[in-house]
């Protein structure tokens, strides 16, 4: 049984197995919902939208960081962002050397659309599960997005940040 790397504990198989499975149908249904937006961006091009809308405006370094991927790739995205008017580069009022990357309202139209598209579809699926499921569910996938720092969806989606008390 593998072993967490920061706890010592063991992690049980068959639920790896279960999320891997379960994230194979959430990729799945992401890869569908960039569809809806009919703008022709990549997953990951996604992702830097959906953490701008998280966390405003940022510079191209912390949005690197904040993606978990180098500032290189990071400024790709900006640019093919930038070219399509999602998203918009201005200097830094408070450090005029710096610039940051900002949604534009077609970028914030474009997450919200890609967005709902993915809830109708992960709604759908949703439904079909049996009735007694949604509420050990609800709460499983709340500890492994908190373990994962993961901002939770209402507070990006509503503009609340990152607070954790606004969540419902």
């Amino acid at each position: 049984m593998p072993r967490s790397p920061d706890l010592d504990h063991p992690v049980d198989d068959h639920l790896v197995e279960a999320f891997l499975t379960a994230s194979r149908v959430l990729v799945a249904v992401a890869a569908r919902s960039l569809a809806a937006g009919n703008a022709e961006i990549t997953l990951a091009q996604h992702r830097a939208l959906v953490v701008l809308a998280a966390h405003g405006p940022q510079r191209v370094a912390d949005l690197a960081e904040l993606l978990e991927v180098n500032s290189s790739n990071a400024t790709r995205n900006c640019d093919r962002l930038q070219r399509r008017g999602l998203v918009r580069r201005d200097r830094d009022p408070d450090d005029r050397r710096a610039v940051r990357v900002s949604l534009t309202p077609p970028g914030e139209h474009l997450v919200q659309q890609i967005t709902a598209a993915r809830r109708e579809e992960i709604s759908r699926i949703l439904s079909a599960m049996p009735g007694s499921a949604p509420g050990p569910l609800l709460t499983a996938l709340r500890a492994f997005t908190d373990a994962a720092g993961e901002v939770p969806g209402p507070s990006w989606s509503l503009g609340w940040g990152t607070n954790p008390e606004n969540r419902a």
